[in-house]
């Protein structure tokens, strides 16, 4: 016994360089990005670390007090209030809805330009003013973080990470360029399909043509909202010879929020550490309510139904017709709901403010879930192994749903065209087509079978950079490279010019030599 107390100390000693409480600072983006970050927050609190988080005053879902954070809150908006955004997405759904047109299509490409302009914008002028603080920035030097955690969506905490001379960890999909791996990693455009182009990693010739104008115009819409917002900005506090790119290409590690079940096979980087699904977690108990409700639906099971966090009701037509298609099905129907009751709801359907979404999917009477395509649902979905029916709406979830119908788990609904037959006939596919199913059924099984839990991996990650003060060994240094010396553009000059100095060389001496031998030539004859 005395032997196995002194075995467990040494353990606890040897280790305890592993669990003393690191201090991080987290800048984050508000609405979904928020409840999956907040998940970090969260675990890193319960591992004995100390977590600050800086928000805005009119965050929407960062609440200014929690037991998991201590919060500093900026007397400025950071762009994404609660009410301008609700006042956008009903927009884009009455703009979309009036039909698939040319026209239609460039007012949504341009009010959503025109969305991400002021959301940086406004972003930009609250870094500004955390800048301007003289005694705030003083308070976050004496911190001592030991890092900043935050989401390159909008560049605020990579921005205040540099300024502090503290290493970055990325939550990440998006960048302020895109994509999060077309800022770090090689992304051909052969197999590497632009977001929002709908196509997989085996395009033909077409395609890939299409592949590369989606390129061309998804980099005329980063020029136009990032550039005249974040290239005087750096310029003004960072110094003119430094690109704003660069300062997020210099992050140390970046917890990619997706994975290989989910995204086509492309090339990484070391310092690239996927965590798709780690919000993910086995179902607790429901409420015996709800327990009730889905018990009651028997053999026929359950459709969940939920359009995610920033969608909280559809147009009134459409709702009607949503209603009217889960009437006329045997399973039992919990939908997130608010606004006016449908009057073709059916006895078979329970409407909630709020639903357990992580709980029903993992429920095993849930037979389908109807989802927008947030990277969250559809992420939870996989873990779950539920078949999905797909109703996107904006921003990336039409790609995401896209990918999902690639591989034969999700069927796609497009809005404009959306009605009632539409609907049902989506729904009974995904419910008695066995396929759905048994696809969905081997995604999840390949997404769970890790040597360690997504969660437990970004952990690891985050703690190491706290240990090393950093990762600059994972970090590659292409990104001070100038485009023609990573494309090896003057290296090929070099050689080129070489190559035609020799080539000038040869054809001179080959003139000169066959001068000499006619003048030969003509003195033996003569």
């Amino acid at each position: 016994m005395y032997r196995l107390t002194l075995l467990n100390l040494a353990l606890l000693l040897c280790s305890s360089s592993f669990v003393n409480g690191g201090k991080v600072l987290v800048f984050p983006l508000d609405g979904s990005h928020w409840v999956n970050m907040n998940v970090i927050v969260e675990e890193l609190y319960a591992r004995g670390h100390e977590v600050t988080v800086v928000r805005p005053s009119d965050a929407w879902y960062i609440k200014p007090e929690s037991p998991h954070y201590k919060a500093i809150t900026i007397n400025t908006s950071a762009g994404f209030e609660k009410e301008n955004f609700e006042l956008y997405v009903t927009r884009t759904l009455n703009m979309r809805r009036r039909g698939a047109s040319f026209w239609t299509r460039l007012c949504l490409e341009y009010d959503l330009m025109t969305q991400f302009y002021k959301m940086h914008e406004q972003g930009l002028k609250m870094v500004e003013d955390i800048f301007e603080d003289d005694k705030l920035m003083q308070s976050l030097n004496d911190a001592k973080y030991d890092l900043v955690l935050t989401d390159p969506a909008t560049g605020g905490g990579v921005l205040l990470g540099h300024r502090l001379g503290l290493p970055l960890v990325f939550n990440v999909r998006w960048t302020i360029q895109g994509e999060g791996h077309q800022a770090i990693a090689p992304s051909p455009l052969s197999y590497i399909p632009v977001p929002g182009s709908e196509l997989t990693d085996r395009m033909t010739f077409i395609q890939r043509v299409k592949n590369l104008l989606y390129y061309i115009i998804s980099s005329f819409q980063i020029w136009y909202i990032t550039e005249p917002n974040y290239k005087p900005f750096v310029h003004r506090h960072f110094g003119k010879d430094v690109h704003y790119m660069e300062l997020f290409q210099a992050a140390d590690i970046w917890l990619m929020r997706n994975d290989f079940t989910f995204e086509f096979p492309r090339p990484t980087m070391p310092n690239i550490v996927y965590m798709s699904g780690f919000q993910c977690k086995p179902s607790k108990p429901l409420p015996k309510e709800l327990e009730d409700f889905v018990q009651s639906s028997g053999e026929h099971g359950v459709i969940v139904m939920t359009l995610g966090t920033l969608v909280e009701q559809l147009p009134e037509d459409l709702t009607e017709d949503i209603a009217a298609a889960f009437a006329e099905l045997p399973q039992k129907v919990i939908w997130r709901h608010k606004g006016k009751k449908p009057s073709t709801l059916g006895n078979n359907t329970l409407l909630l403010d709020w639903l357990p979404q992580n709980d029903l999917l993992g429920h095993p009477k849930t037979k389908v879930f109807v989802a927008h395509g947030g990277t969250n649902g559809v992420q939870e979905a996989i873990y779950h192994g539920v078949p999905l029916v797909g109703l996107p709406l904006m921003f990336d979830q039409q790609d995401n749903f896209f990918r999902m119908a690639s591989r034969g788990v999700a069927k796609v609904v497009d809005i404009v065209k959306v009605n009632k037959d539409i609907f049902l006939e989506a729904l009974k596919e995904v419910l008695y087509e066995p396929s759905y199913k048994e696809k969905m059924k081997e995604l999840s099984s390949l997404h769970r079978d890790q040597p360690m839990k997504p969660l437990d991996r970004a952990m690891f990650w985050i703690e190491f950079v706290m240990r090393h003060k950093g990762a600059a060994h994972l970090r590659t240094e292409s990104y001070k490279m100038s485009m023609i010396q990573y494309h090896s553009i003057d290296v090929l000059g070099f050689l080129l010019a070489i190559v035609l100095l020799l080539f000038a060389v040869f054809i001179s001496a080959g003139k000169f030599l066959w001068k000499k031998i006619l003048h030969r030539s003509k003195a033996k004859e003569e």
